[in-house]
């Protein structure tokens, strides 16, 4: 990337006085809220743009009616710390809040899955837990400003819980796998930040079910979908997780694609997405990695799609040599 000398980062520089007590209790709140992270003591700083900036000024109009002081300016980073570091404070920051939403969850799968002749929670009162779970995902996801390393695994983990909370494939519904007829130009709608179940499955799409396919990303859980819009991976998604199947494995049945090819490189995505070692791939862990850096590079998703899509590719070409 370029350097330039634009300012990256807003600082709000606040003095807050000690009474009433209660003002900085609700500033405090409020920048927790924003997702920003102190610096120094009173000075806290957001990536540079125009909601932040009308953020940092509606909380600077809060302190000053209190009876505090307070400045919003535009920053670079010279010496000292670095972007690396401020940014590495915010994925801490989020890490932090994945990993407490993550303890909820385990906590809650737990309870669906006890070994009891009455599970600890009823599949009514898990739906509503991770609907409460999702929603605050989608709060903390909206301040993830850097991506941070934890979201994936606590996206994998819900995944699991609404898979655990799908009633099980009736047998009719088997005998009837493989015998949909392949949609034609259709709006095929996930959650965005994709990763390797989602860009799988999106390569699969275009490239055995759906030429014509379009992408659309959303945050997730409540979005109405419009009339010819399919939706994939999420939440009460067409096709999603069902047992323990994976996406991917399941556009694979739905659709009867059998093909030796991607047999294979559903394996290695079962493997890397439910991380159950179900099929212990050696391949896995080096994709892995590879679909991790590619997520890293980029932020856009049409651009993850773009990438990954010449790493299934290639996946594919291998195995079907190896199967010829």
């Amino acid at each position: 990337m370029p350097e330039t000398n634009d300012p990256r980062w807003l600082l709000l520089i606040h003095q807050i006085p000690p009474k009433p007590a209660y003002l900085r209790v609700k500033v405090g709140r409020r920048l927790q809220g924003l997702g920003a992270v102190a610096v120094k003591n009173s000075v806290y700083v957001l990536p540079r743009s125009e909601q932040a900036l009308e953020d940092f000024q509606w909380v600077r109009r809060e302190i000053v009616s209190g009876g505090g002081d307070a400045s919003v300016c535009e920053a670079r980073f010279v010496e000292g710390l670095s972007d690396e570091t401020v940014e590495a404070s915010f994925n801490a920051a989020r890490d932090a809040d994945y990993a407490e939403m993550a303890r909820q969850a385990r906590a809650l799968q737990q309870g669906l899955t006890a070994r009891r002749k009455r599970p600890a929670v009823s599949p009514e009162q898990g739906l509503a837990a991770l609907a409460r779970m999702r929603r605050r995902l989608e709060e903390v996801a909206a301040i993830d400003f850097f991506s941070a390393g934890a979201r994936e695994a606590l996206e994998d983990l819900l995944a699991a819980i609404e898979s655990a909370l799908r009633p099980p494939a009736s047998p009719g519904r088997e005998k009837e796998a493989g015998k949909m007829a392949p949609p034609r130009g259709r709006t095929w709608v996930t959650r965005s930040g994709v990763h390797v179940d989602r860009i799988a499955s999106a390569w699969l799409i275009r490239r055995f079910v759906d030429r014509e396919a379009r992408f659309k990303f959303v945050r997730g859980q409540g979005y109405v979908p419009e009339p010819d819009e399919l939706r994939f991976d999420m939440f009460e998604a067409e096709f999603t997780h069902e047992g323990e199947l994976c996406t991917f494995e399941v556009l694979i049945r739905r659709f009867g694609l059998a093909d030796p090819g991607l047999r294979h490189i559903a394996e290695i995505v079962h493997d890397i997405d439910l991380k159950d070692t179900k099929f212990s791939r050696p391949e896995a862990l080096g994709i892995d990695h590879l679909i991790a850096g590619i997520a890293m590079r980029h932020q856009d998703d049409e651009a993850r799609l773009s990438d990954g899509a010449a790493v299934f590719e290639g996946l594919y070409a291998f195995f079907k040599r190896k199967e010829r």
